[in-house]
């Protein structure tokens, strides 16, 4: 009985995702579009499969420029909310500065990335790297400072070492805002990726998708867009089993919560 509203609610997503794929269709079969603008899911299907092994080596080479990015990220984002947790005044100096750089389009960050670095991975990586490390630093933060004061002092008290409060206490409670800012950042990293791909290079989804989109072949870049949806949602898949690894105490709690 409790896989029946797993399955429900997957049902309601399923359904929608289903009806939109049915309007795409029926759009496309009167021509309410022309078909070399919005080519229809079967040509689109069939572009995917037509092109797969391209896709895949292309595929590969963006996934490691997200991937070297996202890891990178991570580093930094715990790196930068220890630091900020532990000092108050460099809080309150660099908490600003981390809000206003997030208000900076990353398109227009990208042309200077690839002026300064040349068209290697370097640009690609740094872009994924300051588009990924935000929400994981925020969040990091966010879970460091709200620990529980009652356990904070409690450990104080028993003269547990500063690095003793960040083992037990403090990191154990910021898992799951990391998690969470984890989720959004590595589908920040292949869309970075692909960005940073559209202003040179030679190869990456962002560059086939370049190149297709001036030979007109739409049917060939709505493919890479599946392409794109399609990594997303594996890497985030990804990331919640190893939240679950990781916190399997979350998981107890959530089954008790459910029980009751």
């Amino acid at each position: 009985m409790k896989k029946l509203p797993n399955i429900t609610a997957k049902i309601y997503p399923a359904t929608l995702l289903i009806s939109l794929l049915l309007c795409w269709y029926l759009i496309t079969k009167i021509e309410l579009v022309p078909s070399f603008m919005l080519p229809s899911p079967g040509d689109v299907l069939m572009a995917f499969i037509g092109s797969f092994p391209e896709l895949m080596y292309h595929a590969k080479i963006s996934l490691t420029e997200a991937f070297v990015g996202l890891g990178i990220s991570i580093v930094l984002a715990f790196l930068i909310a220890l630091i900020m947790d532990r000092f108050e005044v460099l809080y309150k100096a660099m908490h600003p500065v981390l809000v206003v750089t997030q208000t900076i389009p990353t398109v227009a960050i990208a042309p200077l990335l690839v002026l300064w670095l040349g068209y290697d991975m370097a640009p690609k990586i740094t872009l994924v790297v300051l588009a990924c490390f935000f929400p994981m630093t925020i969040a990091l933060l966010g879970g460091l400072r709200s620990s529980d004061p009652d356990a904070l002092n409690l450990m104080r008290a028993m003269g547990a070492k500063q690095w003793q409060i960040y083992k037990y206490i403090k990191l154990p409670s910021s898992l799951p805002g990391f998690f969470a800012g984890l989720r959004i950042s590595v589908s920040y990293s292949i869309v970075g990726a692909v960005i940073a791909e559209w202003l040179g290079g030679n190869s990456g989804l962002g560059v086939y998708m370049t190149r297709v989109r001036k030979s007109y072949a739409f049917d060939k870049m709505f493919a890479v867009i599946f392409l794109i949806i399609i990594l997303s949602l594996i890497l985030m898949k990804c990331v919640e089993l190893l939240e679950k690894k990781t916190m399997p105490w979350a998981q107890v709690d959530q089954e008790q919560e459910s029980n009751f």
